[in-house]
């Protein structure tokens, strides 16, 4: 269970990130709300699944969610390069991400 908060928490990070572009310094009352409770909601999860989760684990699979699923949004919402370069790395985020995983001593 505590690997479902903690993909849950990450895809909330990747909400609050992209949540930021759309919020526009805070100056935009709606967004800057939704941004806010997501900030708030993932790091609430977060804490919940470090709780059973060694905290490296959960804080690095946390912020590498975030990381690659907010530069896959920049790529496809806002036009952000794709080179191939930064392809590959992306895909060895992901790769560590479940590495990291795979290697926990909670599953």
């Amino acid at each position: 269970m505590a690997w479902i908060i903690l993909v849950i928490a990450g895809l909330m990070e990747i909400g609050w990130a992209i949540g930021l572009k759309y919020t526009e310094g805070f100056t935009r009352p709606v967004p800057s709300v939704l941004t806010a409770a997501a900030i708030v909601g993932s790091m609430l999860l977060l804490a919940k699944a470090t709780q059973t989760l060694p905290i490296g684990t959960a804080y690095a699979v946390w912020v590498g969610i975030g990381a690659a699923g907010a530069a896959i949004l920049g790529i496809v919402l806002f036009q952000e390069a794709a080179s191939p370069a930064r392809l590959l790395f992306l895909g060895m985020l992901v790769v560590a991400i479940i590495g990291l995983k795979m290697t926990s001593g909670s599953h």
